[in-house]
């Protein structure tokens, strides 16, 4: 069996699904792995590199999704390339089925199995192969980091014989992966932390990391059966903007990341919020690919609203490729490892694994 893998965009997306020491690991499960010429070469990693773990090289595109049983992608393929795939074919990726759908349905049409691993269930089992938590992890990280090159002020409290510099204070929207990692990083940057999210359960969490977190009057556990945050009502919103207004007027670094899965991110900054910080401050929105927390995010653009600079990339782990590729490429891994049946050597649809059954896009 043949499991293969084209290059993406570089532009738009410069991770990618297999690393030389993934395609040894895939070699020792039985599996053969081909590769476009120069897969890697902008992470640094060359040809011969993935040639001595036992991967081949393959000139032409059309051969590697022509002759491989599966195809690993980090993103779904282009038109072009998702015409090409044929019936019988895996093709597993963050497909992100809610933005894809129309696509979706139609390579499926042709008896193409799609595993979408944005769709991965939270269980214990699941965990080694959960991609969301892997790249938001780097995502909040490198969310500070990019904030705090933004902001002109230094970030912890100094003490100088010229006087002290006051500690940053950061408030991070949404306590998940993203924001949680966020907290983490702020914190060992010596910013004080404050942290909101409509999930009570993540109050203990927060706290463990330093944060100050802010508690809606009157809110509840807004949480699902799958730990994700579910939407609001509008009551609830109505508070949550009270509280946010008052406590950006002593913010000087925003952090969003709050997300609801199939869904347009919620606007939570709203303008006039933004009215009531100082000049100087910044907001980066982790949530701007998907509509954005802040009311007037604009993907890959840094917008000035009276001095407050506002900003949020499509893609922020384009700029961590390496990291984000190892960590990807390894919960890919785990997924091929139990959807593969290393005794009869050929792949196992089982749809009574909850892992399976819930990443096949139907």
């Amino acid at each position: 069996m043949i499991i293969g893998s084209i290059s993406e965009d570089i532009n738009f997306e410069k991770r990618v699904a297999i690393t030389p020491e993934i395609a040894k690991k895939y070699k020792s499960l039985g599996l053969e792995v081909y590769l476009t010429k120069d897969y890697a070469l902008h992470l640094g990693i060359n040809d011969k590199q993935y040639e001595n773990e036992g991967a081949k090289i393959i000139q032409d595109t059309d051969e590697v999704i022509f002759k491989s049983n599966a195809i690993l992608q980090m993103n779904i393929l282009n038109d072009e390339n998702l015409s090409k795939l044929k019936d019988n074919q895996i093709f597993i990726g963050v497909l992100n089925p809610f933005m894809n759908e129309k696509k979706l349905k139609e390579i499926s049409s042709k008896n193409v199995k799609c595993f979408s691993l944005d769709l991965l269930p939270r269980i214990t089992r699941a965990q080694s192969m959960d991609i969301l938590s892997s790249q938001a992890n780097l995502a909040g990280y490198k969310a500070v980091l990019d904030s705090f090159s933004f902001f002109q002020k230094a970030i912890p409290m100094m003490m100088t014989a010229a006087g002290t510099i006051s500690a940053a204070k950061v408030l991070v929207v949404g306590a998940g992966v993203a924001g949680l990692q966020a907290i983490a990083t702020a914190k060992r940057m010596g910013a004080i932390v404050f942290a909101t999210d409509v999930r009570l359960a993540s109050k203990e969490q927060v706290e463990s990391l330093g944060g100050k977190f802010l508690i809606v009057e009157g809110s509840e556990n807004l949480e699902t059966e799958g730990g994700y945050a579910k939407e609001a009502d509008e009551e609830f919103k109505k508070k949550q903007e009270n509280l946010l207004k008052e406590t950006l007027k002593k913010i000087d670094i925003v952090i969003c990341t709050a997300l609801i899965p199939g869904k347009k991110a919620p606007i939570i900054i709203k303008k006039d919020m933004i009215d009531v910080m100082s000049s100087g401050s910044v907001i980066y929105d982790l949530a701007a690919s998907q509509g954005g927390n802040s009311e007037l995010t604009k993907v890959d653009e840094v917008i000035d609203s009276n001095g407050v600079k506002i900003m949020g990339e499509k893609n922020i782990l384009n700029k961590l490729p390496v990291s984000a590729s190892n960590l990807y490429a390894k919960n890919l891994f785990n997924f091929i490892s139990n959807l593969f049946d290393k005794e009869k050597k050929n792949f196992n649809i089982n749809l009574e694994d909850e892992i399976i059954n819930k990443t096949l896009v139907k």
